[in-house]
């Protein structure tokens, strides 16, 4: 397979290679959702939490006798019946929501994601977008030129979740220098995610080469094709 290879200028240079193993897979809907939900659950933060009977303060003593009131029995002030007291079933922070993926299933939902975006032409490879010095301004010009092409007029849009930048390895500068805009996000290729591909429209992919053979290398001797 190929694809057009781009400059920081939008200018086309080229063609580049691209393995059908990652960009050439069928839609896989199922797959795509149980790696996003539990992705989702995984980073869930656990902070909801209410006092049972036990956790509740004071209560120890009876409230009155057990016969001769008239009135109901109770071993304590501080069930949850009454005012002040426990709640009952409700949420606690020592629940695990987090589920178990895979390291297959992981992989071949990136793999699927960006044979979908390759096939809904949502995918701009660029040799380099790397900046000597983390300034906005020169990060808006290249997104500027970037909308000159086909299919990413909408990419300096206002509108969320506008282009998702993805490098070949950790540069502060080009991370600083996108990030200042609400609507663009960088990701080293090592840390990229199922819910970052979802998450962003446009995929813009920085030194293409590195960032390929780094997914790559992800296969294991298995072939994940048959998931």
């Amino acid at each position: 397979m190929e694809a057009k290879l781009y400059n920081k200028k939008g200018e086309e240079k080229g063609k580049i290679k691209i393995p059908a193993t990652i960009f050439g897979l069928k839609w896989n809907s199922d797959l795509i959702y149980q790696v996003s939900t539990s992705l989702m659950s995984n980073a869930r933060e656990n902070i909801a939490h209410t006092k049972n009977r036990g956790d509740v303060r004071g209560g120890g003593i009876k409230p009155w006798r057990q016969k001769g009131t008239g009135r109901a029995r109770h071993g304590s002030s501080r069930s949850p019946i009454w005012k002040g007291g426990g709640a009952t079933f409700g949420p606690r922070n020592d629940r695990n929501f987090s589920k178990k993926i895979n390291k297959k299933m992981n992989i071949k939902a990136l793999y699927v994601l960006f044979s979908k975006k390759f096939e809904d032409n949502e995918i701009l490879f660029v040799d380099s977008v790397k900046l000597a010095e983390p300034k906005t301004k020169e990060a808006k010009n290249i997104l500027s030129s970037f909308s000159k092409i086909s299919g990413f007029e909408k990419i300096v849009s206002k509108k969320n979740n506008s282009a998702l930048i993805i490098l070949g390895g950790k540069d502060i500068n080009t991370t600083k220098g996108f990030n200042n805009f609400g609507n663009t996000e960088t990701v080293d290729v090592k840390n990229l995610n199922v819910l970052d591909l979802l998450k962003y429209k446009n995929i813009i992919v920085s030194e293409p080469e590195k960032s390929i053979d780094f997914l790559l290398s992800k296969n294991t001797k298995k072939e994940i094709s048959k998931i």
